[in-house]
């Protein structure tokens, strides 16, 4: 007799089908040729592995109609985040496949752009009372409560990425010259200044923490399995729950907050934005430019007053 299957059945048969040799081929090169993290290749493969799934194995036979109707039909059941991320890995991935000969050229051009004006909105930030006050919910002397102030130093003090923080290791740690070393996007790598109350949190964090003998990671779970937290989400995990335990009602809740947090004290403590970017590792000053807009003050300076209509 047929039964209807258990909810999420079809998602955790997709989940464990086999990759196509394709698709791994191409995270293969994507890792190799941009130094991608994994979370960062998982989200490429899987937009390519939808696109398979919707055009067929054969990229040769797809059409740029296609290629379009999939990713607007694909963009209407998902956010503005989501969209975007779409975009991106699709793009990536048929540059792949024309880069080995195996769709038409110029196919990537198929894929819609997606609207997004990067300096539209103010910053989001904390002020400087909300920092105290998210620092103060991670007061005390238990080994979570610790790890979670170390991390939060760590971020809003030199507005580090989650991924910085979660892959940071033991060696990357230079106590002698007080700097710390971080291997960002497309493995580049940079010293940054160690603040002094940031490295006062690191070493009181490591005499506490559980014994992990394997493990190179400065950054462990609190609980056993003790493991290393793996990702990205664990270090936003934190400051959400950290933001929670704050009572802070803000409109981004993960880690990218506090960079743009760090960032912005930065610029009202009047350091040029060619070394906001520096420190945040901008590949253009563009980038670093969003900051500008948080100095409202300056912002009315050079405002222009609205004309008068006469009646």
């Amino acid at each position: 007799m047929f039964t209807q299957p258990p909810l999420g059945y079809r998602a955790r048969v997709h989940q464990t089908r086999p990759e196509s040799e394709l698709i791994i081929s191409f995270r293969d090169w994507f890792r190799q040729q941009r130094g991608a993290a994994e979370p960062t290749l998982r989200q490429y493969t899987r937009g390519a592995a939808a696109l398979i799934d919707a055009l067929g194995p054969d990229p040769s036979r797809w059409k740029a109609v296609q290629v379009r109707e999939f990713t607007l039909d694909r963009s209407r059941h998902c956010g503005a985040t989501t969209t975007r991320h779409l975009v991106t890995s699709l793009r990536a991935f048929l540059r792949y496949l024309r880069f080995r000969g195996l769709c038409s050229a110029d196919l990537d051009q198929a894929v819609p752009a997606f609207a997004h004006w990067r300096l539209a909105r103010l910053p989001r930030c904390l002020s400087a009372e909300e920092v105290e006050r998210l620092m103060a919910a991670c007061e005390g002397s238990s080994p979570r409560r610790r790890r979670d102030r170390t991390i939060i130093l760590l971020l809003v003090r030199l507005g580090l990425r989650a991924s910085d923080v979660s892959q940071l290791r033991l060696s990357d740690l230079d106590w002698q010259g007080g700097t710390l070393r971080v291997v960002g996007k497309g493995r580049h790598e940079v010293r940054l200044p160690l603040p002094q109350d940031a490295g006062e949190a690191i070493l009181r964090y490591l005499e506490g923490r559980s014994l992990v003998h394997s493990w190179d990671r400065v950054f462990i779970r609190h609980i056993a399995p003790f493991k290393p937290l793996l990702s990205a989400h664990g270090v936003s995990g934190v400051v959400k729950r950290a933001l929670r335990h704050a009572g802070i009602q803000s409109p981004a809740k993960g880690a990218h907050l506090l960079r743009h947090t760090a960032a912005t004290e930065m610029l009202r403590h009047g350091v040029p934005l060619h070394r906001i970017g520096l420190v945040l590792r901008h590949r253009s000053l563009d980038m670093t430019a969003y900051y500008a807009n948080v100095d409202v003050a300056l912002l009315k300076q050079v405002a222009q007053p609205w004309p008068e209509v006469n009646a």
